[in-house]
This record gives structure tokens, sequence and C-alpha cells, in this order.
């Protein structure tokens, strides 16, 4: 058996992550970052386009990100009881007062 086909796993490319682009919130924790993604969705009887969000811890390592920030987040595995999530790049920074 070769190299190549001893471990496909160690070859194969990381499997797809659900992402989501959503705004910092809060940045006040060590390595912790909460980030709040809008969705807009249609009402169901009223027929009216309404904004639902919801809010993400995610784990920043290495990366710089203030509150304001627009960032990418993606799926990973459970790092605390509230953290299943890790910031993969900053999109936009936050403009300055």
């Amino acid at each position: 058996m070769n190299a190549t086909t001893a471990n496909p796993a160690a070859s194969a490319p990381a499997k797809n992550r659900r992402t989501l682009v959503g705004r910092v919130v809060s940045d006040r924790m060590q390595k912790t970052v909460v980030v709040r993604v809008d969705r807009r969705v249609q009402h169901p009887v009223v027929g009216k386009t309404i904004t639902r969000s919801k809010k993400y811890h995610a784990h920043l390592e290495g990366l710089e990100a203030r509150e304001g920030d627009m960032v990418e987040i993606a799926e990973c595995r459970p790092i605390s009881k509230t953290k299943s999530w890790t910031v993969t790049r900053v999109i936009a920074r936050a403009r300055a007062l």
C-alpha cells in the first residue's frame, strides 16, 4: 500500500462547513466575540418582510475583530458550552467615530 491510499482522510479537503456573515456586537471576552446574524423572512400571515436575528459566540484566534466589524463565521467542533463557531475572516471594518 502506498502513502496516497493509506489514509484517504489526510489527503481529502476539509468538509464544506456552514458559514454565516454577521456584525460583531461584543468583543469584551478573551478570544471570543458575539456575532449577530440578521436574516430577512416573510411574515406567514401578513406577508410583510421582517428581520430576524440570532447571536452566536465565535472563537477569535489570531484575527483582530472589534465591535461593529462585519465578519464571516464558520461552524466548528464545540469549543465550550456556548461556542461552536470560529471567525474565519473580517469582511469590513467598523467606521471610527
